[in-house]
């Protein structure tokens, strides 16, 4: 199988390649898938597998930042990963995927996150599981009952998508989050041209909301408020709905306010599933990831990556002053040692004692348990993609 990178001209092969693994596109949405791969195309990130002329597989790495801890880390986001039915278990799609990792290595992403539709394949090239993605269903009536002074709060289109994204990003830096990805102002400005979609901007916030297929409930795109005044105002513009509307979901982390906001919480009604992360340039996600203010550390530790060899040796990962680095060492006895899923589990906060009952992690002396302060996380995703 030959891999090379898919151009315009590859367009109708990849939709049908799309269709056979994942069901009809609606018709309604066929130019915009198209136009959506042509840009991804274009910046050299779909790749496609062929046997002579036909297509028989696909994978795309989408362009995009990921939060941890407040710090924003280039990340590769894999999708559309397909396999001509007639070529499924063959070893086709292990093949693209690999080729798609090496891809965003080349243009420079440090992470990789999926949301895997089989768990082995990915985990077989290095992902792990890291955090869910919570959608989370709320009684409309409840947060009709959220108090709120009044925000200055206006409607937003697709022109004001370079604000809409900015916004985001404060409050994910200013909240320290980890897991949500900045999907950027183009994919914005897409999602803001839907005719259905009622969005608002505060100065630290934003929302947005549509009616569910039914017209009986609410379904929120992204709703992320930086203070109490602006979660309180924003939540209570969802819950003015109440008249019409009995429930409203929402993509939310584990933690976010208005869980805390609510009169009444008897019981959680939500839907977990989960994305996983692999790291693909060590010293350069350790570097650009955020840390928690007095957490330090200086651990050994050693690193197998058969697919990605330049991530594989003796490390020495030192944490100060919020700042990390992971730097070439001599080989250490009491090095902690891991493989790229234990590293990927370990970078998104998963314990060491976890780990080490997993099979994902070895060795080490004291210094390890330093390692659950260095990377306590507890990662969530606010958008499938």
């Amino acid at each position: 199988m030959e891999i090379r990178e898919l151009t315009t001209d590859d367009l109708d092969a990849a939709l049908d390649n799309r269709v056979r693994s994942f069901g009809p596109v609606p018709e309604a949405d066929v130019n915009s898938w198209r136009d959506g791969s042509a840009s991804v195309m274009a910046a050299g990130r779909q790749l496609g597998g062929f046997d002579g002329d036909r297509l028989v597989s696909t994978a795309r790495v989408l362009k995009f930042r990921q939060w941890w801890a407040g710090r924003a880390v280039p990340m590769g986001g894999l999708a559309g990963v397909t396999v001509a039915p007639e070529d499924r278990g063959r070893g086709a799609g292990r093949a693209i995927v690999t080729a798609a990792l090496q891809r965003a290595v080349e243009l420079g992403d440090a992470l990789s996150a999926l949301h895997p539709a089989t768990t082995t394949l990915y985990r077989g090239l290095g992902w792990e599981h890291a955090g869910g993605l919570h959608k989370v269903t709320l009684k409309t009536e409840g947060l009709r009952g959220i108090r709120a002074e009044r925000v200055p709060v206006r409607r937003v289109g697709p022109e004001d998508a370079e604000e809409v994204a900015a916004t985001i990003a404060r409050v994910h830096e200013g909240a320290r989050d980890c897991g949500p990805v900045d999907t950027g102002a183009d994919l914005w400005r897409t999602r803001l041209t839907h005719s259905g979609l009622f969005a608002y901007l505060a100065e630290d916030g934003f929302l947005a909301y549509r009616w569910a297929a039914d017209n009986a409930s609410l379904v929120i795109d992204k709703v992320v408020a930086g203070s109490e005044r602006t979660a309180r105002a924003l939540w209570a513009i969802v819950g003015s709905g109440a008249s019409t509307a009995e429930t409203v979901t929402a993509n939310l982390a584990p933690y976010d306010p208005v869980l805390w906001l609510l009169g009444e919480r008897e019981h959680d009604m939500i839907d977990r599933t989960q994305w996983m992360l692999r790291v693909l340039d060590a010293p350069k996600a350790v570097e650009l990831r955020g840390y928690r203010p007095g957490v330090g550390a200086e651990v050994p530790i050693q690193i197998t990556d058969e697919i990605l060899p330049a991530n594989a040796g003796s490390w020495m990962l030192t944490v100060k002053d919020g700042e990390g680095r992971l730097e070439p060492a001599s080989e250490e006895a009491t090095a902690v040692r891991v493989g790229p899923r234990g590293l990927a589990a370990l970078y998104a906060g998963v314990p060491v004692s976890t780990l080490r009952r997993a099979g994902l992690l070895h060795g080490g002396d004291v210094r390890a348990e330093a390692l659950d302060a260095v990377f306590a996380a507890q990662p969530f995703a606010l958008d499938y993609y």
